[in-house]
């Protein structure tokens, strides 16, 4: 049997917490757009902040706008019409963004513990290192190896077939729960899709692990208090994203399926889908001089414009 349609999960069936779980979702929602693409415009406008920090940073931001745009409107529309169905294309489209999104912030994520690595470690030679060819090969590799791991996933998951039930046990499209709908023997893909979660997600978080304990030995090495401030500050924004974006993941990922339960799997994954990608830009901008110094400076420029046209 041919399938054409699935019929998600809402996270909430009653009056009273379908208006609160539309109005957590669009808050979310526009909170993460709007900060992310304020940190994309200030990067890309202000000279002072063309360094490879936020050359990834803009890119991570790119990546979070992706990621909620391809879920979270969807999650709406399901609360709003009380329809729960989505076509079967639509949800592969959306498992196809879902993955990329997650495996490009991952990707990013460890890309940036290198950097921050070079910054505290090898301080004399970071100019060096980390050129702009280099920063924008990392990019694009990153980019190019999650858009094939993305697209080896879906086809491994769009070949199942789906005779018992088309009900997905999630209010997204999700691998874990699309699987568990199969009527097909999956025990060749869950080998896949452990192996690349050990790649994507085990060995990147080491890679992070160690990248920080050679960057947390350099720092004591300083002599001075305010060099050890210094050198801390400026990879904080950094560790506070790695922990509440690993911390889900590896729950829900590397945890058996069986001591798991369903809510709880659901209210991680809404942690890493909607509310890490809201509290980002936060994150880089509220702990970061720099990028409050290019806010104020845009400010003063409109204020100064608009002064102008006034008299």
């Amino acid at each position: 049997m041919t399938v054409t349609e699935f019929s998600l999960t809402p996270l909430s069936t009653s009056k009273i917490n379908a208006i609160l779980t539309f109005t957590g979702f669009l808050f979310m929602y526009l909170l993460a757009v709007v900060g992310n693409l304020i940190i994309v415009f200030l990067i890309c406008s202000a000279p002072q902040l063309h360094t490879p920090m936020y050359f990834f940073l803009c890119n991570l931001s790119s990546v979070d706008i992706m990621s909620v745009s391809s879920t979270i409107p969807k999650i709406l529309s399901i609360t709003v019409t009380k329809d729960k169905t989505i076509s079967y294309y639509g949800c592969i489209t959306q498992l196809y963004f879902y993955i990329f999104c997650t495996t490009a912030e991952d990707s990013i994520l460890t890309s940036m513990a290198y950097d921050r690595y070079v910054a505290v470690c090898s301080p004399l030679h970071y100019s060096l290192i980390m050129t702009r060819k280099v920063c924008f090969l990392i990019v694009t590799s990153c980019m190019v190896l999650t858009a094939l791991n993305s697209l080896m996933l879906i086809l491994l998951i769009s070949t199942l077939s789906f005779c018992y039930s088309h009900k997905i046990n999630h209010f997204i499209c999700e691998s874990r729960a699309l699987t568990a709908l199969s009527s097909s023997d999956i025990t060749g893909r869950e080998i896949v899709f452990f192996a690349e979660n050990i790649c994507f997600v085990v060995f990147t978080f080491l890679f992070i692990l160690i990248s920080y304990a050679r960057i947390f030995s350099s720092i004591l090495a300083i002599r001075s208090a305010k060099g050890q401030l210094k050198a801390f500050s400026s990879c904080s924004s950094h560790i506070i994203t790695v922990l509440l974006f690993y911390g889900p993941i590896i729950f829900i990922y590397l945890k058996p399926e069986s001591k798991q339960s369903d809510t709880e799997e659901k209210l991680l994954s809404m942690l890493y889908m909607a509310v890490v990608p809201m509290l980002n830009p936060f994150v880089y901008s509220l702990r970061n001089k720099e990028v409050l110094g290019a806010v104020r400076k845009f400010v003063k420029k409109i204020t100064r414009n608009t002064k102008k046209e006034l008299i």
